[in-house]
C-alpha cells in the first residue's frame, strides 16, 4: 500500500497524521526531489526523506503539526550543520513542508427542524460531514436533507446508544423541545466530541445546565458547551441562524479567536451554580418590561445588560422561529 493510500485508509479510520514532503532542495539530490514521508498518529511511518537527523526533526514538527492543525515549513542548512547528515545531500539547504492528516469533521445533528435544514446546507459545502438524526420520520428523510451523509429516523435515546462521538467530532442540538434537549445535552458532554453547541435563549440554559448538575453531573463538564450556540451576528431567520452556528463551527476547528463567539458569552459556571430560579425569573421579566414597544425585527430580543455582575449576556431567540 503506498503513501496515499495509507493517508486515505488513516482519514477512514478517523485517526491524524502528517506528510512531510521534500519541497526544494539546493544540493545534489536528484532520487528525493519529491520524497514524502507519511506520520500517523501512533508515531509510525509510512516513506522516508532520507533518514538521519533530518527525519527525527521532521518527524518532531510532524507531532506538532497534528496538534495544531497547521502546516509548518522546515529549513534546513546541510552546510553549516554536521548532524544533518542523510547520506543524500552534499551541503546545501532541504526545504521541507508538514501538512496534517485530519479526519473528517463530523456534525452530529440533533433535530431535523428549519434551523437544522438550513444548517445542513451550509455546515456540508463547509467541510462538515453531516448525520442527522430526529425521532420524527416526517422530517428525518433524505429529500429534506439531501447533503446529509447520514438519516437517521430514530427515538433519540436508541441514536445516542448507537452513536460514538470522536475527537473530531461535532455536536449540535437543536431539537423542538426542551427536554429533549436537555437529555442530549446530558449525552453530550460525557462524549469526546470536540464541541457541543444547543440552541435557546440564555435562561433555557441557565435552567438545564442547573437542573444536570443537580442530577450529579460534574459542573466543569458545561465549561465546553456553546450556549447560545452561534456567532453573534444579530440572526433571526433560520437560514440566518444556520450561518451564525456554522460560522462559530468554522471560527472553532480553525482556532479562531472571534471576541463575537459565544464560547465569550456563555454563562459562567461559577455564576449558574449560585443563581435562584425565582431571582432569575424576576430579572428576565423586568427586562421584558423595559423592552417593551421596541421595534426590533420580528420581535427579537437581544441585548446586554448587567446586575451586579450576577448574570452574563443574555441572549434572545424570536419564539416563533422553529427551531426543532
Amino acid at each position: 500500500m503506498d503513501i496515499y493510500e495509507q493517508i486515505v485508509e488513516l482519514r477512514r479510520q478517523g485517526r491524524r497524521g502528517a506528510v512531510a514532503t521534500i519541497v526544494n532542495v539546493r544540493g545534489s539530490i536528484p532520487s528525493f526531489q519529491t520524497a514524502k514521508m507519511l506520520v500517523r498518529d501512533d508515531g509510525s511511518i509510512v516513506g522516508t526523506i532520507g533518514g538521519g537527523c533530518v527525519e527525527a526533526d521532521v518527524w518532531q514538527a510532524a507531532r506538532e503539526v497534528m496538534e495544531s492543525e497547521k502546516p509548518k515549513t522546515l529549513k534546513f542548512d546541510l552546510n553549516q550543520d554536521p548532524k544533518y547528515d542523510t547520506g543524500l545531500v552534499c551541503g546545501g539547504t532541504l526545504e521541507i513542508f508538514v501538512e496534517p492528516v485530519l479526519p473528517p469533521a463530523l456534525l452530529y445533528l440533533f433535530g431535523a427542524g428549519h434551523v437544522a435544514s438550513n444548517l445542513c446546507r451550509t455546515a456540508v459545502p463547509a467541510g462538515f460531514d453531516v448525520i442527522v438524526t430526529d425521532d420524527r420520520s416526517s422530517y428525518a428523510t433524505k429529500e429534506r436533507f439531501p447533503a446529509a451523509s447520514q438519516v437517521h429516523a430514530l427515538e433519540f435515546d436508541e441514536a445516542m446508544r448507537k452513536l460514538d462521538p470522536n475527537e473530531s467530532s461535532y455536536i449540535v442540538i437543536v431539537t423542538r423541545g426542551h427536554r429533549d434537549d436537555m437529555r442530549i445535552l446530558r449525552w453530550a458532554v460525557q462524549t469526546r466530541a470536540r464541541y457541543v453547541g444547543m440552541i435557546g435563549s440564555k435562561r433555557k440554559v441557565i435552567s438545564i445546565f442547573k437542573t444536570l448538575q443537580e442530577e450529579g453531573l460534574p459542573a466543569h463538564l458545561f465549561d465546553r458547551v456553546h450556549s447560545p450556540i452561534g456567532l453573534d451576528i444579530g440572526a433571526v431567520t433560520p437560514e440566518e441562524i444556520a450561518v451564525a452556528i456554522t460560522a462559530e463551527l468554522i471560527a472553532f476547528r480553525r482556532h479562531a479567536t472571534s471576541t463575537k463567539c459565544s464560547t465569550t458569552r456563555r454563562p459562567a459556571r461559577s455564576k449558574i451554580e449560585n443563581l435562584e430560579p425565582r431571582r432569575t425569573l424576576r430579572l428576565t421579566k423586568e427586562l421584558r418590561v423595559s423592552l417593551r414597544g421596541s421595534s426590533c425585527p420580528l420581535g427579537l430580543k437581544l441585548f446586554a445588560f448587567r446586575v451586579t455582575d450576577i448574570l452574563p449576556t443574555f441572549c434572545y431567540l424570536p419564539h416563533h422561529v422553529p427551531v426543532g
